[in-house]
């Protein structure tokens, strides 16, 4: 992506927080989860889960308040560089899925991806979180990595994925290997492994099913 490509985003910032235009106006719709916009509705039930030292340690972030959390949100959503979905477990949403609808009651984590590396603006780093344990082990991370990347290719142009992981985080690390991504790096004072992977080698599917939020 050309830092122009990022205009768009940064141009609607405001709309978005409010899910019309910009970075608020898409979901991708999957087999099994549903990416939707993070929306200040979903603030209170992410913010329990960042209440979880497991999570706090996977994701290496410190507790805030839900005040805190809200300025967060609020960064995110301004942020053009950020694109962040909310990963909903098709299997809780009460009734069917409908675009604008928070479906909170199905929220089971998120998926982000950050175009923070100056030298290559269509490098994306990305992070996945499934934060319900009855969410867990049903594939849902994985296809959500997935729809991600194949939104970001689509998108904004991405043509190199990068993962890092805590060198504990085991599940994770067996998870972006399965899905291609080599170890590029390892840091010992973070304990943290550096992964990567070119776009035009992972098992991404097109055409999205991508639709107006």
């Amino acid at each position: 992506m050309e830092v122009s490509g990022a205009a768009p985003a940064a141009a609607a910032a405001v709309e978005a927080e409010s899910g019309s235009g910009g970075k608020g106006s898409w979901y991708v719709l999957g087999e099994r989860a549903v990416l939707v916009p993070y929306l200040r509705e979903h603030v209170p039930r992410y913010h329990e889960w960042m209440q979880d030292p497991a999570l706090l340690e996977a994701t290496a972030s410190e507790p805030l308040s839900l005040a805190q959390e809200f300025d967060v949100h609020r960064s995110w959503t301004l942020d053009p560089l950020k694109h962040t979905f909310i990963v909903l477990d098709k299997e809780l949403i009460e009734g069917r899925f409908s675009p604008g609808n928070r479906h909170t009651e199905a929220m089971v984590g998120d998926v982000n991806i950050y175009m923070n590396d100056p030298d290559d603006m269509q490098l994306a780093e990305i992070e996945i979180m499934i934060a319900e344990h009855k969410s867990r082990g049903k594939g849902i991370g994985q296809e959500a990595i997935l729809l991600m990347m194949a939104f970001a290719v689509e998108k904004y142009g991405i043509h190199t994925f990068r993962a890092k992981i805590s060198e504990s985080n085991t599940a994770s690390l067996k998870l972006f290997r399965k899905l291609g991504f080599k170890d590029a790096s390892y840091s010992a004072v973070f304990k943290e492994v550096t992964l990567e992977a070119p776009a035009d080698a992972l098992p991404l599917r097109f055409p999205l099913t991508i639709g107006d939020w």
